[in-house]
């Protein structure tokens, strides 16, 4: 296509196309109370036009998926309503096909043609409330998050056009609207409901660039259209509203208090558990029963208000002295104080911070050679992603992936308060389904 910018991945058929999310344009726009019900797409350049036509294309016409941003993480996308194509997201992960997917809709009109309710039936309330497509417990929701971070579990009627594999068997389906406008343009041009996991290899941490994804899934999917760093750095939050009392399946970036400042939601429950539980039968939603989000490296987890691990501690996991990484959030200093610490690599180079999909000036990462009492000689990658949640969540899985690039073999994370911020529970859930130890 005549313009399109593609760059290819060395030795890989793997293809990246450039977009720019600044010249992506929708009336009414976003934030716009209508805007759940439709809108139009513009593009304000020719590269991100045709970079987005080039991957819809695929998505229409080919079984393989096509790795997109949206405002959460990267996730990997296929027509929800092709098997073809939705067992191509399982073989490119290697995901459990047991494990279900999480369904995107660019506006309402198109959740109600997947599930083929008629638009007679499905008007919206005077009220400005969906109806019938959606129950009544969801409407304050998704009034107020949608598009964004949240993800609804829905009956999945009969009729629905939705593919056996996307809800692994299960009668419900996960439903959200993303905010991300490269993931809406896709979602429009497309012209498709996507099912879209996270676009790794499973069990490894989300991917929040498109160098990530190409890190992990190069050579298994045709396309990433690379529109940038994500914004929130973890995963949508999961909603039952379908269960008695409602329950929260996943945290995310959507609070449980702003959850529970919505009506109907005051008495929300937690239905998660921050560990795998693999014998919890055909899990509800994405990330309750496998473990997730794990580096190579083992990653030791010390809970909040615990003292950061001493000398003593680092080298019962590394009797003889090697690589290691910490990750500082709200209150530990710089690790080894009282042994010779040395520093090799100040701040971040480019490639660390391309890496890390940040703005290198708002985070700290340094390389230091320790040597102890008993000249025993350790390198330490130092990362400090400040003390806000919003700002530990963005960059968490993007140092988790940096400190396994330095080959690291242990990595200790200073744990957050669950009040730090919205983010905060979503932060230690993912760390502790990560952590091999917790302290």
């Amino acid at each position: 296509m005549a313009g399109l910018n593609v760059e290819s991945s060395p030795g890989s058929s793997t293809k990246i196309l450039a977009v720019d999310p600044r010249h992506i344009h929708f009336r009414p726009p976003r934030d716009s109370p209508s805007f759940t019900e439709g809108s139009s797409l513009t593009f304000s350049h020719p590269q991100t036009h045709a970079s987005i036509t080039q991957a819809a294309f695929e998505l229409r016409s080919s079984d393989m998926p096509v790795a997109f941003p949206t405002e959460t993480v990267y996730g990997l996308g296929a027509d929800a309503s092709r098997s073809s194509a939705v067992r191509n997201i399982f073989a490119a992960k290697g995901r459990p096909v047991d494990n279900p997917l999480i369904v995107h809709i660019h506006s309402l009109s198109q959740l109600r043609s997947m599930f083929q309710t008629p638009s007679s039936e499905s008007a919206l309330h005077e009220e400005g409330q969906p109806a019938n497509v959606i129950p009544s417990i969801y409407h304050g929701l998704v009034k107020r998050f949608w598009p964004g971070p949240l993800t609804i579990l829905l009956r999945n009627p009969a009729g629905s056009s939705l593919a056996a594999e996307v809800t692994a068997g299960l009668p419900t389906v996960g439903v959200r609207m993303p905010s991300h406008p490269v993931a809406l343009a896709l979602l429009k041009a497309s012209d498709r409901p996507l099912a879209a996991p996270s676009a790794n290899s499973s069990s490894k941490p989300s991917p929040t660039t498109a160098e990530h994804v190409l890190h992990d899934l190069s050579g298994k999917l045709f396309t990433i259209v690379d529109g940038g760093p994500c914004e929130v750095g973890v995963e949508s939050t999961v909603v039952d509203g379908l269960s008695e009392p409602p329950s929260i399946l996943r945290p995310g970036g959507i609070s449980l208090d702003m959850i529970r400042s919505v009506a109907g939601w005051e008495k929300v429950t937690l239905g998660y558990q921050d560990r795998p539980s693999k014998d919890a039968g055909k899990p509800r939603a994405p990330g309750m029963k496998y473990r997730h989000y794990s580096p190579k490296a083992s990653l030791v987890l010390i809970e909040p208000n615990s003292d950061p691990p001493s000398l003593q501690d680092i080298r019962k996991r590394l009797p003889t002295g090697s690589n290691f990484g910490v990750i500082r959030t709200a209150t530990w200093p710089v690790l080894l104080q009282t042994a010779t610490l040395q520093i090799n690599d100040r701040g971040i180079t480019s490639e660390q911070a391309d890496m890390l999909g940040i703005d290198h000036n708002n985070y700290q990462a340094t390389e230091y050679t320790s040597t102890d009492e008993a000249q025993m000689r350790m390198s330490m990658w130092d990362i400090c992603l400040g003390h806000e949640a919003e700002h530990i969540a963005r960059g968490l899985f993007a140092a988790l992936r940096l400190l396994d690039l330095k080959n690291v073999e242990v990595i200790f994370v200073e744990g957050i308060d669950q009040d730090l911020g919205p983010a905060a529970a979503a932060v230690m859930n993912r760390l502790r389904k990560a952590a091999e130890t917790k302290v």
